[in-house]
């Protein structure tokens, strides 16, 4: 496939998405932007939730993860699925409860005014840090199969990356997300049952055959119990896919925006029930198309792509539905769901950017009427901006599997606020509020430097996922130490 003609879908794809925002974003209101005028059926915003969910980083990244890991990444799965249900059932209630429209207003009426800046500020770095991994993750892929082709260099691709992203978001918000998100989740979720078949029918075996072959079972180990040392251990990776779901779903405010659409709190823990079940058996499909592709690969001998002279499993999957001999029909339904996987996980994310900014920094709703709009439109223009200079920022530091940093950065970034809400719900205690940002800084500070220990200073133990909860204990036990008598 010609990056001309890549170019070409690329084009007709975001055609589609601006008629869907033209007819979405007429009314251009904050209440649409921000909440979508709370009307949007549940399950319209579960079925857009699995491709938001999912990303490029898992329709790329997971795949091409499976060589060196197998199917461990299940491990974390299983502990989403766990993190999912006690979103729905402790955290939703709450924020149904008192009708936020960032869920960090609850650290404000909760704690104080200094527990909601941290909240939100913590949010804040976490959602730039991951909508810049998952848009670098396109951004290279791009960059790679199409635009070096064109001699235009990797920092205009992701200015036009953003700037497609900004031009159909601006008007419509939320409102936009919850409809786009809906069709992206469908092109992804074609786009790898096609390439399964296609991979499939070019091996010359039905899917049953591929289930029962030698070369699946060299991939196919789930649960690793033998080494609790290792990184992959099961209960390290359970329990840190457990709170990675709490917190970059319940605790952020660019997944929970979405479900706060919904008009009732019955309408949403449905959503989040049925979002959560469709996910865990998508993410095994990917898995398996991993699996599919690495075998496909050994047959026909081709190599790792590389990227700045460095081998890169992220780019196994688009280096062989691009550049092998299976096909237009690969070719064009691996774009379709790339771009599909890419945006529906970047749009929202600006959106939920713009609208913590707007709430929870600028205070928007104490502003005038006739400036509200206005303001809005300035902050989402200037949380593009910010995107671009991390993501170009991305090319030059990141040397890791990409989905494999995201959840190490989530590790740091998303602790004080799960010990915060941890604190907040389970006990009846007041901190002293002036504290807070100290107890959430420390924390961060000590995760962080434990988690570059070299493994052979702690007798062959390696820290994985686990410092996530690590983070939002050490939170916990701090706000306890700065508690007050009074209860809540």
């Amino acid at each position: 496939m010609t990056p001309t003609n890549i170019l070409f879908l690329i084009a007709g794809y975001f055609v589609l998405l601006l008629l869907i925002s033209y007819f979405t974003g007429k009314n251009d209101s904050n209440i649409d932007f921000f909440k979508a005028g709370k009307k949007s059926p549940w399950y319209l915003v579960a079925f857009g939730m699995v491709g938001a969910s999912l990303s490029g980083v898992t329709f790329i990244s997971v795949p091409g993860w499976v060589k060196a890991s197998e199917f461990s990444y299940m491990q974390v799965v299983f502990g989403y699925f766990v993190g999912y249900l006690i979103t729905a059932y402790v955290l939703l209630p709450i924020y149904y409860k008192q009708n936020v429209t960032s869920i960090y207003e609850y650290l404000d009426s909760r704690f104080g005014f200094v527990s909601y800046k941290v909240g939100a500020i913590s949010f804040f770095i976490s959602r730039v840090l991951g909508a810049a991994f998952r848009l670098f993750l396109v951004a290279i892929v791009l960059q790679q199969f199409v635009f070096d082709a064109l001699d235009i260099p990797f920092e205009i691709t992701v200015i036009i990356s953003v700037l497609l992203i900004w031009i159909y978001t601006f008007r419509g918000g939320i409102k936009t997300i919850v409809w786009t998100d809906t069709l992206q989740t469908l092109f992804m979720l074609i786009s790898v049952g096609l390439s399964i078949y296609f991979i499939l029918d070019k091996l010359d075996w039905t899917f049953t055959e591929f289930l029962a072959s030698n070369e699946l079972s060299q991939y196919n180990q789930v649960l690793f119990t033998d080494d609790f040392f290792a990184k992959n251990h099961f209960i390290k990776s359970f329990l840190g896919g457990m709170f990675v779901t709490i917190c970059m779903t319940g605790l952020d405010q660019d997944m929970m925006q979405k479900n706060l659409t919904c008009s009732t709190l019955k309408d949403a823990q449905k959503n989040m029930l049925s979002f959560s079940v469709v996910l865990v058996a998508v993410t095994f499909v990917f898995m398996l198309l991993g699996v599919l592709l690495f075998i496909y690969a050994d047959k026909n001998g081709i190599s790792l792509p590389l990227m700045d002279g460095k081998a890169k499993s992220d780019l196994l999957f688009p280096q062989i539905a691009l550049n092998s001999d299976l096909g237009l029909g690969v070719a064009i339904t691996f774009m379709l769901g790339l771009i599909a996987a890419a945006y529906s996980s970047a749009d929202s994310a600006l959106t939920s950017l713009t609208t913590s900014f707007c709430v929870d920094f600028l205070e928007i709703e104490k502003k005038p009427a006739p400036q509200q709009k206005k303001l809005r439109k300035m902050t989402h223009i200037g949380m593009s901006v910010l995107l671009i200079l991390v993501v170009i920022a991305f090319k030059h530091i990141l040397d890791t599997n990409v989905i494999d940093g995201l959840l190490q950065v989530a590790g740091y970034t998303y602790g004080p606020l799960l010990g915060l809400f941890t604190f907040g719900i389970f006990t009846k205690y007041q901190v002293k509020d002036h504290f807070v940002w100290l107890v959430a800084i420390i924390p961060v500070i000590l995760v962080y430097t434990l988690g570059k220990i070299p493994p052979e200073n702690l007798g062959g133990y390696n820290f994985g996922y686990e410092l996530l909860p690590l983070n939002g204990l050490l939170t916990f036990l701090g706000l306890w130490l700065i508690r007050e008598k009074k209860s809540a």
